[in-house]
């Protein structure tokens, strides 16, 4: 008999999944940011005549974090096969599922394609832009098999579309955060090339892109200052994480963007897109019903499941 998988047992292999893939962004951004990013010149081998690393500092880096993407493939074949098995049955937990493996399977090929350039900064950009995309669809997995998930809000249309344009413009800073990363001075190896921009100016253009983030996200806190509940809370959480990452930045580019404060900063960023996305997800459908129903069978086989 096919074992099955619990509701909750299911719910706790998405969050690992999730943990795997951030993860491996921040210790990616710990291969950028010891000058370790061609330690391994060569894809899949480390170098042409070798498969394992030699046991020097870069070519370590390098190696331990190709060798950590075997532990993501495993989160995500693990959350592939839960919801096969999970009972009841969810089609959406399954379609979500199987982006995971489209997503790493892009960034292990887009991978090699950076290393094959060079580590291009239209390249390194591509890859944590998609990684990006791997952490929106995991938090979406996340939010859709909790088996006792917090009542969705139905906020009036002015609300809605606020929070729905904080989403967008966290996605909006992230980009320009990329093309600083371009323009800064860690490429991840001396032969790297930068993009022919002066980081002056790109920062202070991402700079004023948060600071219109935070702005939003407080008008936001005013129109629900007199709620209680998950809102409130989820949005608390994002603000938080927004002013943290604001002060994180200037600290950086002031302290003349150290290895180790840039790393900080690419883990908040990680944790205010996480954070606003649950903000997101959090909203019922437009036109979606007030009150609740059951579901019924037909509504789980169907992945009515909002």
């Amino acid at each position: 008999m096919k074992r099955t998988v619990e509701p909750s047992t299911y719910h706790q292999i998405t969050k690992f999944a999730l943990l795997a893939l951030a993860t491996i962004v921040v210790s990616g951004a710990a291969v950028r940011l010891t000058g370790s990013g061609l330690g391994c010149s060569d894809w899949p081998t480390c170098e042409q005549d070798r498969l394992v690393a030699e046991f020097e500092f870069h070519p370590m880096v390098e190696f331990v974090n190709r060798l950590f993407t075997g532990v993501v493939s495993i989160a995500v074949a693990l959350a592939v096969l839960g919801s096969l098995r999970r009972q009841p049955y969810r089609r959406d937990l399954v379609n979500w599922s199987w982006g995971l493996v489209a997503g790493v399977v892009a960034q292990i090929l887009l991978g090699a394609v950076t290393v094959r350039l060079e580590l291009t900064p239209v390249t390194v950009m591509a890859h944590f832009l998609v990684s990006m995309v791997l952490v929106w669809n995991a938090v979406v997995l996340v939010e859709r098999s909790d088996p006792d998930p917090p009542p969705r809000v139905h906020p009036v249309p002015s609300l809605r579309r606020l929070i729905q344009a904080l989403t967008v413009l966290t996605a909006v800073v992230l980009v320009s955060g990329t093309v600083v990363t371009g323009a800064g001075p860690h490429g991840g190896d001396d032969r790297a090339d930068r993009i022919n921009v002066t980081l002056q100016s790109v920062a202070r253009v991402h700079s004023i892109l948060v600071l219109t983030l935070i702005a939003l996200a407080l008008v936001i806190a005013w129109r629900v200052r007199d709620q209680d509940g998950p809102l409130r809370t989820r949005l608390t959480w994002a603000l938080g994480a927004m002013v943290a990452q604001g002060a994180v930045g200037y600290t950086q580019y002031f302290a003349g963007v150290p290895a180790a404060v840039v790393g900080i900063h690419i883990l908040g960023s990680l944790i205010v897109w996480i954070t606003v996305l649950r903000l997101q997800l959090l909203m019922a459908p437009a036109g979606a019903e007030t009150a609740p129903r059951p579901l019924d069978q037909q509504d789980l086989e169907s992945s009515t499941y909002t």
